[in-house]
């Protein structure tokens, strides 16, 4: 890890490694991404990691830092030449804060959820009926409870774009990368069960926003398309059907 003085210890299917890197691209910021297997934990990720033994992890030099939105704030203040990620003002600035802890609290611990426990419970069995019959009974629940996480997004998109692009005003901003890193699942989870979590109807900005944010240079290159993270979470369940079998 010696060609250059920022690096990140990650993977790309990782949400949370997405912020990072999209944070690093709006700054305008070469790095190196350091493939890191969670299967199999490098003693570097011990080492830098030591409490949570988690990515990503950036470093700055020879100084780690760890926590995706901590190193997202750390980019932010230590880059200072490029587009501001937090806002100036400092109640923006709070503002911001609480609702990127508001879609780690309660958007992305749904995401997982159901990524985790309904897909590895219903959808590796392989029993194509007990599947079927699953998906109609969850997919309704699963979509509503996932929707009215997002509701709230929607109105604070109104107030803090203030009629412009993004979260963030014209650019992407700390809210705009905070919820943006799942999009990615979004449209995985979509391909796989058929459900639309960005409904047109509760969430139309949000859906209008999710277009903008993909297309953005510096998010383009990051996320994985969604076929490519179907195929990464169907190998995942598999692998963890053969260990759980075993």
């Amino acid at each position: 890890m010696e060609t250059s003085t920022v690096k990140v210890l990650g993977s790309h299917p990782s949400s949370f490694v997405n912020r990072v890197l999209i944070a690093l691209n709006v700054k305008s910021v070469d790095y190196e991404l350091f493939q890191e297997d969670m299967s199999n934990k490098s003693e570097l990720l011990l080492k830098s990691n030591p409490v949570h033994k988690k990515i990503p992890v950036l470093f700055h030099g020879d100084n780690p830092i760890c926590e995706s939105l901590i190193i997202v704030q750390y980019i932010d203040e230590t880059w200072t030449n490029g587009p501001s990620i937090l806002p100036s003002d400092p109640h923006d600035r709070a503002i911001a804060r609480f609702w990127a802890t508001y879609i780690d609290d309660k958007v992305l611990v749904s995401t997982q959820s159901f990524l985790v426990n309904f897909m590895y419970d219903h959808l590796v069995t392989f029993d194509v009926r007990a599947w079927e019959s699953t998906r109609r009974e969850a997919k309704s629940e699963v979509q509503e409870k996932l929707i009215e996480a997002l509701l709230p997004l929607e109105e604070a998109f109104v107030k803090c774009s203030k009629g412009k692009s993004f979260f963030g005003g014209y650019n992407i901003g700390y809210v705009d990368i905070a919820l943006g890193c799942i999009l990615g699942y979004i449209k995985a989870i979509k391909i796989m069960f058929g459900v639309d979590i960005f409904d047109v109807t509760k969430t139309p900005g949000l859906v209008n926003w999710a277009d903008r944010f993909l297309e953005d240079k510096a998010v383009k290159d990051v996320i994985l398309k969604p076929e490519e993270l179907v195929e990464i979470l169907k190998v995942y369940l598999a692998k963890r059907q053969v260990a759980n079998a075993n």
